[in-house]
C-alpha cells in the first residue's frame, strides 16, 4: 500500500512538471505572438523607404526576444568555469616585434579600423555624440582617431579606411562633421546599428506607439554586439572583402590608448592558414578600478568573455577578485573578415543576452536586450589573448579620465597619446573629481591651467574649488570644499602630501 502511495505521488509530480513545462511554453508563445503583432502595427506606422530598414532590425531583435524567452536561470555554470590554458593568452613580449617588416604596408592594406560610436556625451554633460568632446588641445576622440589613421597611411603609403558604427543617436551629427575631413588621407564609411524597441517590464511588450523619431525614449541601440549583423546588413562587410580587406581591429571611439598595433597586426597576417587566429582580444592586468570589467575563461572547452551581468550573484564577489580573474577585457579587438562573412551566412553568432534594465523619467520600468562585441570570441577558431600593456587602455569615460588626458602626463604626436618619459613610474595617478567637477563644461571652468601631475599619486577634489594658473600637484592631494566654504587655489601654488579643506578665497580688488 505504501509503495502504491509512493508511486502515485511520483505520477503526480511529473504530470505537474509536465504541465507547468506546457503552460510556460505556452506563455512564451503567447509573449512572442503578441510581440510580433506589435512589430508588425509599428511598421505599419512607417514610411517605405523607413520600414525596409526597420524590417531588418526587427528581425535581428525578433531572435534577441526569443532567445530571451527560452533563457532558464544564469547564463553560466560556474562549477564548469575554468581559467584558460596558458597558450590561449600570450604577453604582448611574445609577439611584439623589435623593427618593421618589409612588407608592413602590405599587411596594413589588409586592415580596416572601425570604431564604436553609438553613444551620446550625457554623462558627461555634453550634447549630441560623445565623439566630438574635446579631449586634447581642442581635438576631438574623432580627430584624434583620424590623425592616427592619416598618420599611418602617410607613413607606410598604406590605406587603412576608418569605419564608424553610428547609432540613429549620433549618426546625423557625426555625417555633418565629417566634411572637415574630406581632405585628409583617409577614407572614412558610416554604418548604423540597429534600431530596438524598449520593452515594458511588466508586459514584455514595446512601449513604443510609432516608428516616429519623436519618443527617443522608446528606442535603444542595443549595445555593439551588434556590430556583426549591422555591417553585414548595410553591404560593408562585402564591400570591404571586395577590396582585399582581411581584418577589422574594432575598438571604442572613446579610448585613446587603442591605437593600430603592428605587431598584433604581422601577428595575425603571419601566421600559417592552417593556424590562422580569427580573433584576437586585447586583454590587460586588472587593478582594482577594473573590477566590473568583462574576463576570458575556458568554458566547455572554448575560449569565452565573462560579463559580470552574466555572474550569479552568489560568487559576484569572486568574479571582482583581482586574484582569481588576473585579466579584464580592453574591448580592443581583431577580427577575421572572411570569418564574419562565414559566421554570418550560417547564423552562428551566438552572443549571450545582456537584460539591461532602466527606469524611464516617468517612472516606467523598462528592458533593454544588448549583446557584447567580445561575446562573439567563442565562434572564432583559434581565438585567442594578448596581454598588453596597460597604456593600451586610456579610456575617458568621466571629467577625472579627462583631467588625466589634457594634463602633462601624455605627449600628444600624430594623434596617439603617450605617457610622458618625465614620469618617473608607468602606472596614471588615482583621481576622483566630484560634484560639480562631473560636467565638462563646469569642469573646463574651475581651471585656469591643467596642473603638473607628473608626481601625482593620488587626487580628491570635492566642493566649490577652482585652481589657478601653473598650478603644481604632487603625491596624495585632498582638496575638500565642505558646504557653504570655497576654496581657490592661487596660482603657482605647489601642493604635495597636502589635505586643505574649509575655506580659502582670492578676491580681485
Amino acid at each position: 500500500r505504501l509503495k502504491y502511495i509512493m508511486n502515485l505521488n511520483k505520477n503526480v509530480i511529473k504530470l505537474i512538471i509536465k504541465s507547468m513545462t506546457e503552460f510556460q511554453e505556452k506563455l512564451r508563445q503567447q509573449h512572442e505572438e503578441s510581440m510580433h503583432r506589435e512589430l508588425e502595427a509599428l511598421l505599419a506606422t512607417a514610411n517605405e523607404a523607413e520600414a525596409e530598414i526597420s524590417r531588418k532590425d526587427f528581425d535581428g531583435f525578433k531572435k534577441l526576444f526569443h532567445r530571451f524567452l527560452q533563457v532558464k536561470g544564469p547564463a553560466v555554470d560556474w562549477a564548469k568555469i575554468n581559467r584558460p590554458p596558458e597558450d590561449s593568452i600570450w604577453p604582448y613580449e611574445r609577439i611584439r616585434m623589435d623593427g618593421l617588416p618589409d612588407d608592413v604596408t602590405a599587411s596594413l592594406n589588409k586592415l580596416a579600423v572601425v570604431k564604436l560610436n553609438g553613444g551620446l556625451g550625457t554623462s558627461m554633460g555634453c550634447k549630441g555624440p560623445k565623439s566630438l568632446i574635446s579631449v586634447r588641445n581642442e581635438n576631438t576622440f574623432l580627430d584624434l582617431t583620424v590623425q592616427q589613421i592619416e598618420h599611418l597611411n602617410k607613413t607606410f603609403d598604406a590605406d587603412v579606411p576608418l569605419v564608424l558604427m553610428n547609432s540613429f543617436n549620433t549618426d546625423e551629427d557625426t555625417k555633418k562633421i565629417l566634411q572637415k575631413y574630406k581632405h585628409h588621407r583617409v577614407h572614412i564609411h558610416t554604418f548604423n546599428q540597429s534600431r530596438y524597441p524598449r520593452i515594458n517590464k511588466e508586459s514584455l511588450l514595446p512601449i513604443a506607439a510609432s516608428m516616429g523619431r519623436g519618443d527617443g525614449e522608446a528606442w535603444y541601440p542595443p549595445g555593439h554586439g551588434d556590430v556583426y549583423a549591422s555591417f553585414a546588413n548595410c553591404g560593408l562587410l562585402d564591400r570591404l572583402l571586395a577590396e582585399g580587406k582581411e581584418y577589422i581591429f574594432v575598438s571604442n571611439i572613446d579610448n585613446l590608448g587603442a591605437t593600430v598595433d603592428l605587431s598584433i597586426l604581422q601577428h595575425l597576417v603571419s601566421r600559417p592558414a592552417d593556424r590562422r587566429c580569427e580573433f584576437i582580444m586585447e586583454v590587460t592586468d586588472k587593478t582594482r578600478a577594473d573590477v566590473k570589467g568583462g574576463t576570458l575563461i575556458q568554458y566547455e572547452d572554448r575560449l569565452r568573455l565573462l560579463e559580470i551581468a552574466q555572474v550569479p550573484k552568489a560568487h559576484a564577489d569572486e568574479f571582482k577578485s583581482v586574484t582569481k580573474f588576473k585579466i579584464f577585457n580592453t574591448n580592443n579587438l581583431w577580427i577575421s573578415l572572411p570569418a564574419v562573412k562565414r559566421l554570418q551566412e550560417k547564423n552562428a553568432m551566438d552572443l549571450e543576452i545582456i537584460v539591461n534594465p532602466k527606469t524611464l523619467d516617468g517612472g516606467l520600468n523598462v528592458i533593454q536586450l544588448e549583446t557584447a562585441v567580445g561575446a562573439a570570441i567563442k565562434s572564432f577558431n583559434n581565438a585567442m589573448g594578448v596581454n598588453v600593456p596597460r597604456s593600451r587602455f586610456l579610456p575617458v569615460k568621466t571629467s577625472s579620465d579627462l583631467l588625466l588626458v589634457m594634463s602633462n602626463l601624455y605627449s600628444m604626436d600624430a594623434g596617439s597619446l603617450t605617457m610622458s618619459k618625465r614620469r618617473e613610474f608607468p602606472s596614471t595617478p588615482h583621481v576622483k573629481l566630484g560634484g560639480s567637477f562631473t560636467k565638462v563644461q563646469e569642469f573646463l571652468s574651475r581651471f585656469e591651467s591643467i596642473p603638473d601631475m607628473l608626481e601625482l599619486d593620488h587626487l580628491t577634489v570635492s566642493g566649490d574649488v577652482t585652481f589657478g594658473k601653473n598650478v603644481s600637484l604632487k603625491g596624495t592631494v585632498i582638496i575638500i570644499a565642505n558646504h557653504g566654504d570655497r576654496i581657490d587655489i592661487p596660482a603657482g601654488a605647489m601642493l604635495e602630501n597636502k589635505i586643505v579643506s574649509g575655506n580659502l578665497r582670492i578676491l580681485d580688488h
